[in-house]
């Protein structure tokens, strides 16, 4: 990912989109239980029957969505056209769709991650990532032996070493605040290989460090 990767320290106030229909919302951390997922398989069964019905799960999910792309857009226009292309193609795939326990709102994340991980690849732009200063406390923490303000000096560097699936998981744990469970779910990954896999990937990021600060 080298040279492919660029940083954006924002606020809450920030990251919100301008688009009125869009309201500033902290990613969700909720479990979602077992009788909404039964109850929603009926709505997406019902949309797959007829795809106007699928315009309550439109609404539902619209917002989450795009704040997910425009986090790794930063581009408000960009953005609705991506996340129009999610919901076009979550339309043309429906049928295809099996509820497997979990949220359904996990399909269209993989959905977005690959539209946006597609469009950088396309247009060899560079990748950007949307965090807040108050997050980097939380991965120095994690990293051990890191304090955060050399490791905001230096996280730039240490983000372009690491490959995409990396960056997905770091910054859905740590920038995003997502629990395991969901992380896992929407890469399609137990929620065991999702927390063995974060905490490999500090490591890497702990070596990788050490070995410039000791370069330096």
């Amino acid at each position: 990912m080298s040279n492919k990767l660029r940083t954006l320290m924002v606020s809450k106030a920030h990251i919100a989109p301008a688009s009125n229909k869009i309201r500033l919302m902290n990613v969700s951390k909720k479990t979602v239980s077992s009788d909404s997922m039964e109850a929603e398989w009926l709505e997406i069964q019902a949309a797959q029957q007829n795809p106007a019905r699928f315009q309550p799960l439109y609404e539902r999910y619209y917002e989450s969505i795009f704040r997910f792309i425009f986090r790794r857009m930063a581009d408000e226009a960009l953005t609705a056209d991506l996340c129009s292309q999610v919901f076009l193609k979550a339309m043309q795939r429906l049928h295809r769709y099996e509820f497997r326990g979990v949220p359904f709102s996990a399909w269209l994340y993989r959905i977005a991650s690959n539209e946006v991980t597609q469009y950088f690849r396309q247009h060899q732009k560079s990748r950007m990532v949307s965090l807040e200063e108050s997050r980097i406390a939380d991965l120095a923490d994690e990293m051990d032996t890191v304090e955060a303000v050399p490791l905001l000096d230096n996280l730039a560097g240490m983000l372009d070493q690491l490959k995409e699936h990396e960056l997905q998981l770091v910054e859905m744990r740590f920038f995003e605040q997502r629990p395991f469970k969901e992380i896992a779910d929407v890469l399609g990954i137990t929620e065991s290989n999702a927390k063995v896999k974060t905490y490999r990937i500090l490591e890497k990021m702990k070596r990788n460090y050490l070995k410039n600060n000791r370069q330096q």
